[in-house]
């Protein structure tokens, strides 16, 4: 596995190493020893969430706050996605920036969203299946999102606003400005 830092801390981009020959492919998606020992912190995933997607479904800007607060370690299984990671913690250098990666079934890739950072991806092909592990439990009453459309976090999201496709809770998400449930910048929301 090669682990590349992003232009954001501890956002971190994961490639997999992919052993094919003319009988498929096999590939080890997760090690828990080698993330944390580049980390240089433990993560505890307790829950893998998959989804199934049409192109142009866009998911999020979600995000639990603490006590509830989630890792996100995302990855395609099948299609195309372009994943999004925002950052809202309050007091970093980045904060309001984000980083944003293709994300495939054939490329592998994936995309550590630590905590302090709110996530969505949109699909960019038909029949798209998402997979992400998580290191805490939904959690209704701490879940929060930020409006996908925010122009103050200008994000391109590679399809035409008009073909996207949202829940309505997704469509009705404050804006990153209007709303004080974000993260601070100098709290271990790990510890």
């Amino acid at each position: 596995m090669q682990f590349t830092r992003t232009a954001i801390e501890n956002v971190i981009i994961i490639d997999p190493k992919v052993h094919g020959d003319e009988r498929g492919y096999f590939v080890e998606t997760f090690r828990a020893d080698k993330l944390e020992e580049f980390l240089g912190y433990k993560i505890d995933f307790c829950q893998d969430n998959e989804s199934k997607s049409s192109r142009g479904v866009l998911r999020g800007l979600h995000y639990q706050l603490h006590p509830a607060a989630q890792t996100k370690l995302v990855r395609v299984i099948q299609g195309r996605v372009l994943d999004v990671a925002v950052d809202i913690r309050k007091g970093s250098l980045t904060f309001g920036k984000h980083v944003s990666v293709e994300l495939s079934g054939e490329n592998k890739r994936q995309l550590l969203v630590p905590r302090g950072f709110a996530h969505a991806f949109v699909v960019l092909e038909d029949d798209t299946v998402f997979a992400y592990k998580v290191d805490n439990y939904y959690s209704p009453e701490n879940d929060r999102g930020i409006l996908f459309s925010d122009e103050a976090l200008d994000i391109d999201w590679g399809i035409p606003k008009e073909e996207l496709k949202l829940s309505a809770k997704d469509q009705l998400q404050p804006k990153l400005a209007e709303t004080d449930d974000i993260f601070d910048y100098k709290v271990n929301y790990y510890a």
